[in-house]
């Protein structure tokens, strides 16, 4: 009922203003923080990973489609901090607001869960959303740089895959973790804390070591996305893939460690196999380990209240009523954008 009464508050016209300037503002961090580190492919300066296509998709699926304004103002003052905008910035900030909302109607139309509990929604989030609409940016972007004669015609194609992998990175791996900030209930019982302590140490010590080795040693971290997968499921595995992307994409940028001695070309497409990898590993292995012990839980619950049956059969009372549960409701309820547009 809270979620409904603030859903109302911020269709009020001042609340509404709150939510587009929060949004703009949120998006434009976002590019500053991934202006941070850039690589030019083709003469052209793009970045290996675009956050805010990630907070974008994050915020029309949590707010509804209702929020794109604010994606469009973030886009336009992300350009303007970069360049003075010409007439081309009219198809950028279209590119740029009309994919991540094509990814969240792609993803409302699949049924998808903001909770990411079930392996279909983290298939949907990657093939959808990251994979699929993002290819819309990339085109609209990459195709008016070429019209206008930044960037040749023959370079295309590689400025092109930059632009959209550096997008699809962002939804991969920024999108999750902003769901999963934004649904967290109850923080960890203080048995547990012990243990992400711990996994926190030890990646801080592990991911510097095989991103910075000068013998390409970065399948060391995917112990570590297991091991976060296994025990934290998708706040753990995000979390331990947002750190080792960072710290590759700082190594890579530089040009240091695992990506010593390469082109620009090199360094771009072994960051973004790279990050891609690790990043689906994450979202899917955590995705299936949370939908079986969903599973598990439903197959207990089931037996228990099968034994309470047989027990009142048994004693020759009738059996007592199943109590009604809104589960499905409820994650009816967090599937797609449309409830907030």
């Amino acid at each position: 009922m809270a979620a409904v009464v603030g859903i109302e508050e911020l269709r009020r016209p001042g609340g509404y203003a709150v939510q587009t300037l929060a949004v703009a503002a949120c998006y434009y961090a976002a590019a500053r923080l991934g202006l941070l580190r850039e690589l030019t492919v083709e003469g052209a300066v793009v970045t290996p990973i675009w956050p805010p296509t990630g907070v974008a998709v994050a915020a029309l699926l949590i707010l509804g489609l209702g929020c794109w304004p604010g994606i469009t103002l973030g886009a336009f003052l992300s350009v303007l901090s970069l360049t003075t905008p010409g007439p081309d910035v009219l198809g950028i900030l279209f590119g740029n607001t009309a994919a991540p909302v094509c990814a969240a109607l792609l993803l409302g139309r699949a049924g998808f869960r903001t909770d990411l509990s079930r392996l279909r929604d983290g298939l949907a989030l990657v093939f959808l959303a990251a994979l699929g609409a993002m290819l819309i940016s990339a085109t609209v972007g990459v195709g008016l740089l070429v019209l206008n004669g930044s960037v040749p015609l023959h370079s295309f194609w590689p400025v092109w895959l930059a632009w959209w992998v550096g997008d699809a990175m962002g939804v991969l791996i920024v999108t999750p973790l902003l769901l999963l900030l934004h649904g967290a209930s109850r923080p960890l019982p203080l048995g547990r804390w012990k243990e992400a302590t711990a996994l926190a140490v030890v990646a801080c010590l592990v991911v510097p070591l095989a991103v910075y080795s000068s013998i390409s040693l970065l399948f060391l971290v995917y112990p570590l996305i297991i091991w976060a997968a296994l025990r934290f499921q998708l706040v753990g595995s995000a979390l331990c893939a947002l750190l080792t992307s960072v710290v590759a994409t700082v190594a890579a940028t530089d040009g240091v460690g695992a990506f010593a001695g390469l082109n620009r070309i090199e360094v771009m497409v072994k960051l973004q196999a790279f990050n891609g990898a690790m990043a689906l590993t994450a979202l899917l292995l955590s995705a299936v380990i949370t939908e079986q012990r969903n599973t598990r839980r439903s197959v207990e619950r089931a037996c228990q209240e099968l034994v309470e049956v047989l027990e009142h059969l048994t004693a020759g009372e009738a059996p007592p009523p199943r109590p009604q549960t809104d589960h499905a409701d409820h994650a009816d309820d967090r599937s797609g954008p449309a409830g907030g547009a």
